[in-house]
């Protein structure tokens, strides 16, 4: 492994500042990081065009003679070189005459003038390569790349062009430069490169070898040879992702204890047959999931998704249900006091029927409310105990939890659900329940090692969210819609992506959005509250509960309300400067509303510069209803990296070649073979897979702890 871990500073053009650089702008470091940075797109040089068919602003290659050369200085004066070479230190531009059999078109030089006056002299032949334009009527070309014609360097057929960034640019680092030392550096230790996969997983799959891979990825012969490298190089990929993601939930479902909880009960017969309404399909299906987990004698880890008002709260409580049944406690922790109040009081109408007893617990819970809760779940009067962050104190001590679910699991750090976990001698079974709809290929990727069930319908009568986008400009005739929607006892959401006034985004910040919608709505026909997350927890819950209550007809708010507010009074969701937002947290903002019997609309209020793709998002939320849809179209237009609207760090690694959005099917693939494998071979034991053994032994396979929820 000698030469693969040599530093770049030793190649041709590199030395220790351009290496330094390399490493802080994109984390290269050695000649492995180097062959394993693949370019982003191919520029195909290895046509010829004739100059007379050149169009402006494409990029050409073509092969030519030096007519006549011109030295300027600035200003426009011409410069005699004959008279010295400090006439070339005059010169600020050289312009190069060239012509095919076709025409003639210039070339022209502000750098490196003086060499490269010497080398294209009249009469010399180069292949000249760079993006055609016109100035002054001729065709020209600004710091063309030139060869000598039949040189065999890289600089033919399809060319990378390499990942860069500003401060590399401005410090020659070039793809050109990338390019030769890549080839460099492949010359030196590609032989060194190990093969990643078994030979059957090469056959199985008409997979290349690495070698060969990485060589063709950098040089391709031609379009067939990069496809087969980049199929080589994305599959082992994704495929070594699923792998370890696979493995680890098989060696925790197999080998992770749970509490055996094989009976229905009382209670949960009594809540069943006392609903309104049945189940519907999807929820009946994702309850039988769940009840053969907690069956099954291993502890139960599973993702439950659901869009907004799909009832993922009624399945919570059927499986706290079962657990009760079963002699065991549950709960349920929210990631805001409202959430949870909201809960305790959904949860509290369903357990009518029952003889199940539920609590709350929060960080605003009174000394004599917290008291009577820690007695209760100690001495087990209290079957489900709902909260937030409360609930993972040190003197919240149960005496049987079988059962936590977590509402909204992203919003909760691993450390913090850990403590969770150390609630009862075993650990308890474990449901984490999201609103955000997760596009399947990056739940397989974000959740890979967690089995996950989806709620993908909604409860039959639920009336659309009529979606409409407007310019601000049409902000009067909005208002008169929300005084009339008011009149008839409804009320209204408006939502700002600012709280604060922004130098650098052009739009409405919340503080001059509220002063707008008060002067709009003047007391004491109507009254506004305002909510935010620069507000102490006591304001917040102050204001949201007036709006809750229908004491307040407004709620002017940031996106803080975006997740688990359940108002069914409210009918109308404005969202300002909607081009701001991403497509999943415009569908939770929509999400808010709708949730009663009454018609209900979402406003998407966009600012005079939008741009074609904010258009496009804003168009697709007025043409759907499907979170999945758009989750899958955020993902597209987006990437993985913040499809909840919080900082998230994306992926479990990453990912070098492999796109979530575009190659799907081949991430499906690889999840279905790493899983065939798995199943002849749980441990990766047998020799045929040392390979794959070694591989996930590496650090970067290390991912235990990033969705991990037990």
């Amino acid at each position: 492994m000698g030469e693969l871990q040599s530093s770049i500073q030793y190649l041709p053009g590199m030395g220790p500042k351009r290496a330094a650089l390399l490493q802080k702008e994109l984390g290269i470091e050695s000649l492995s990081d180097l062959i394993h940075l693949y370019p982003y797109r191919y520029i195909d040089r290895s046509s010829i065009y004739p100059i007379r068919e050149i169009s402006e602003e494409s990029m050409v290659q073509i092969k030519a003679k030096v007519v006549s050369r011109s030295l300027y200085a600035k200003g426009g004066e011409v410069i005699d070189p004959g008279k010295g070479a400090s006439e070339f230190r005059r010169a600020s531009r050289l312009s190069v005459i060239v012509e095919d059999e076709s025409a003639r078109m210039e070339m022209v030089f502000f750098k490196a003038i003086k060499w490269n006056w010497e080398r294209l002299s009249p009469g010399s032949e180069y292949i000249f390569f760079g993006k055609a334009s016109q100035f002054n009527g001729r065709l020209n070309m600004v710091h063309p790349e030139v060869d000598k014609p039949q040189s065999n360097g890289p600089a033919t057929g399809l060319v990378g062009v390499y990942p860069s960034t500003e401060a590399l640019k401005s410090s020659g680092v070039t793809s050109k430069l990338m390019s030769r030392a890549v080839s460099t550096a492949l010359a030196l230790c590609l032989r060194e490169v190990q093969e990643t996969l078994p030979d059957y997983v090469l056959r199985d799959n008409g997979l290349v070898s690495k070698r060969k891979a990485l060589f063709d990825i950098h040089f391709p012969k031609d379009n067939a040879s990069l496809e087969s490298a980049r199929y080589r190089l994305k599959f082992e990929e994704l495929f070594l992702l699923q792998l370890s993601l696979l493995k680890q939930k098989y060696v925790r479902s197999r080998g992770t204890k749970g509490f055996l909880m094989p009976r229905v009960g009382e209670d949960f017969n009594s809540c069943y047959k006392a609903l309104p309404y049945s189940l519907t399909s999807a929820q009946q299906r994702v309850i039988k999931e769940i009840r053969a987990d907690m069956m099954s004698g291993y502890q139960m880890n599973r993702l439950l998704q659901g869009d907004v008002g799909s009832g993922k709260t009624l399945v919570a409580v059927l499986c706290c249900l079962l657990a009760k049944g079963n002699g065991f406690q549950s709960c349920i922790m929210a990631p805001t006091e409202v959430l949870a109040h909201q809960h305790f009081t959904s949860v509290t109408k369903f357990l009518a029927p029952t003889h199940s007893r539920c609590a709350l617990l929060t960080g605003s819970s009174n000394v004599a409310e917290r008291r009577e809760v820690l007695e209760g779940i100690l001495d087990g009067s209290i079957d489900i105990l709902i909260g937030t962050h409360a609930l993972l104190e040190d003197n919240v001590v149960w005496k049987n939890l079988g059962l936590a679910i977590v509402d909204e699991q992203h919003r909760f750090g691993v450390e913090q659900r850990s403590k969770l976990w150390k609630k009862n001698t075993i650990a308890p079974h474990i449901l984490v329940m999201t609103a955000t709809p997760i596009p399947r290929t990056l739940a397989m990727t974000l959740y890979g090692d967690l089995d996950v069930s989806v709620i993908d319908e909604l409860p039959p009568g639920r009336k659309p969210v009529k979606t409409i986008c407007i310019d601000e400009s049409r902000k009067g005739a909005m208002y008169k819609f929300i005084r009339e929607q008011i009149a008839s006892g409804r009320q209204a959401f408006v939502v700002y992506p600012l709280i604060f006034e922004s130098e650098k985004l052009d739009i409405k910040n919340l503080e001059q959005g509220y002063e707008d919608i008060v002067a709009a709505f003047p007391l004491p026909d109507y009254k506004v509250a305002i909510v935010h997350g620069q507000q102490s927890n006591e304001q917040k819950s102050f204001n949201m509960e007036a709006f809750v209550a229908g004491r307040a007809d407004i709620l002017v708010s940031t996106t803080v309300i975006e997740v688990g507010v359940d108002v069914p009074n409210a009918s109308v969701m404005v969202i300002m400067s909607a081009q701001r937002f991403g497509l999943s947290q415009l569908h939770q903002l929509r999400g808010r509303v709708g949730r009663g019997a009454e018609e209900a609309w979402c406003i998407l209020v966009k600012d005079h510069k939008t741009s074609k793709e904010a258009q496009s998002r804003l168009s697709l939320m007025c043409s759907t209803q499907d979170g999945f849809e758009l989750s899958e179209q955020d993902l597209r237009m987006r990437g993985p990296g913040d499809l909840e609207g919080t900082a998230q760090s994306g992926l479990p690694i990453k990912l070098s070649i492999a796109s979530l959005s575009k190659d799907s099917a081949l991430l499906s693939k690889a999840r279905d073979y790493a899983g065939a494998i798995l199943e002849r071979d749980p441990d990766l034991s047998s020799e045929e897979n040392s390979l794959l053994r070694r591989e996930l032994s590496k650090a970067k396979f290390k991912i235990e702890d990033f969705s991990r929820i037990s």
